[in-house]
């Protein structure tokens, strides 16, 4: 077995370590970027401080999705609308030629593509340590904390894990993602010593707490009771900051149980996980019907929002509507989102049956309350909406009132639509929402699924419903 695994994690590691040639590329880059950057502050008479940080700062990129991040350091008494706007334009200026797309963190910043890289040019101020002005401020401080404690060994560690997170779809602290971010698979890596070790403690993981400057030796349980996180690592350059806070139970349950399936039956595709090849017309039909549930699909269209802001309000805006789905007593199995971050998203609930009966049963108070008995049959005795009762079983009023909603479809239909749920949806859920809806029904989403690969994909993968690496397990 330990062959097996050596012989893996060789091949990872030779897949994913940049040559010296594309070290030297990816290096060029990089000073003509800071030219053009330096250039465009000089005619803006602006005072900005360039840093390279990041996995190429610290030398644990992918070769095979090389990012850069250009940090821009702003005076920290630059207003934080600068740094949208005046700030960011100088990074608009300094990439003209190249493909431009706003991203947004805790501020904004561009994420463009220079010679099929990966850039983003980030402004931030800066500061003291310790004296954050925006999230942002961290970042150089996390680069001179990691760089002088890696080596050439660490770094392929550090890597090896990345690529393991990407291919269990574990890997980006983004919104979208929720997983581990490139900084915390460096602070894993640096505790543990080793890919394999971080597995195998990742195995064991209940509540993790990892302190690497022992900030809180001595006191971890005021420190679990402090960030309430399932999983704890105190960044090391804010004791008051837990770095793995974006981190959600899904992924870091599923970041557990990939480690245990690895460990026990290593296989490269937790790595390179086979691409999803969507069920043609007649299988998805055939997956639909023989589940005998409805799905209901709930499509809509473009928003101008940046990935990040339009993610957190998709999840917002799907909370809100499985709350309405189970408040109506539909039985909901499952449910998810889906979207391109451009022109077409879409939500699916997956519930026992579409239709409930015209009526539901109510229970009363228990007949030795007196008051609330009164109050009950005072309510539904003559009411236009009681069909049966009330009457006494079991020791206590009941009886059945009439549905206000026996159709899921003119449930969703009604609630999205009610101008007084727009701030649960997200103002740019709802704007989308307004412009454009559909709301479909099992077969129904046929067409769309037809000419969109990326959704066919999702609902392949939905409709499957287990991560990849555990179907490769099983075959």
């Amino acid at each position: 077995m330990g062959s097996k695994i050596d012989d893996i994690l060789s091949e990872v590691l030779k897949r994913t370590t940049p040559t010296r040639e594309e070290k030297r590329s990816m290096l060029a880059l990089i000073e003509r970027l800071k030219r053009k950057i330096e250039k465009a502050a000089k005619q803006a008479k602006l005072d900005i401080i360039i840093r390279v940080e990041g996995s190429v700062a610290k030398n644990t990129w992918l070769r095979e999705t090389p990012e850069v991040d250009v940090f821009m350091q702003v005076p920290s008494t630059e207003s934080r609308e600068a740094l949208g706007t005046t700030y960011l334009g100088i990074a608009r200026k300094a990439t003209e030629d190249a493909e431009q797309i706003e991203r947004f963190a805790e501020h904004p910043f561009l994420e463009v593509v220079l010679d099929s890289v990966r850039v983003n040019v980030v402004p931030c101020y800066c500061v003291k340590k310790g004296e954050w002005q925006s999230a942002t401020d961290r970042t150089p401080f996390h680069t001179d904390y990691v760089k002088p404690l890696l080596n050439e060994r660490l770094c392929g560690e550090v890597r090896i894990l990345k690529k393991f997170m990407k291919g269990i779809n574990c890997y980006g602290a983004e919104i979208k993602i929720g997983g581990f971010s490139g900084y915390l698979c460096e602070l894993l890596v640096l505790f543990y010593a080793s890919f394999i070790n971080v597995l195998k403690a990742a195995s064991e993981w209940r509540q993790a707490f990892i302190d690497l400057e022992a900030f809180y030796q001595g006191r971890e349980d005021k420190a679990k009771l402090v960030f309430k996180d399932p999983l704890i690592i105190v960044d090391p350059v804010d004791r008051g900051r837990n770095a793995a806070s974006a981190v959600r139970r899904e992924r870091l349950g599923e970041f557990i149980s990939a480690s245990r399936a690895f460990l026990d039956e290593p296989d490269i595709n937790f790595f390179y996980p086979p691409e999803t090849k969507p069920y043609g017309s007649e299988r998805l039909l055939k997956m639909i019907r023989r589940r005998g549930s409805s799905l209901i699909f709930i499509k809509f269209g473009k928003s101008n929002a940046v990935p990040d802001i339009w993610w957190g309000q998709l999840y917002k805006s799907q909370k809100f509507l499985r709350r309405v789905v189970k408040q109506h007593d539909f039985s909901l199995i499952r449910d998810g989102v889906w979207s391109n971050e451009h022109n077409l998203s879409l939500f699916v609930f997956e519930v026992t049956h579409r239709s409930l009966p015209s009526f539901k049963t109510h229970l009363g108070p228990p007949l030795d309350k007196r008051d609330e008995c009164r109050r009950f049959l005072q309510k539904h005795l003559d009411s236009v909406h009681t069909i049966s009762g009330p009457r006494i079983e079991g020791g206590r009023w009941i009886v059945e009132t009439k549905r206000k909603y026996v159709d899921l479809i003119d449930l969703l239909r009604d609630k999205i639509k009610k101008k007084g749920n727009q701030s649960a949806l997200g103002k740019h859920v709802a704007k989308a929402i307004s412009k454009s809806l559909e709301i479909l029904d099992n077969e129904e989403i046929l067409p769309m699924y037809s000419y969109n690969r990326k959704f066919a994909e999702f609902l392949t993968d939905y409709l499957n419903g287990k991560p990849k690496w555990l179907i490769k397990r099983r075959q």
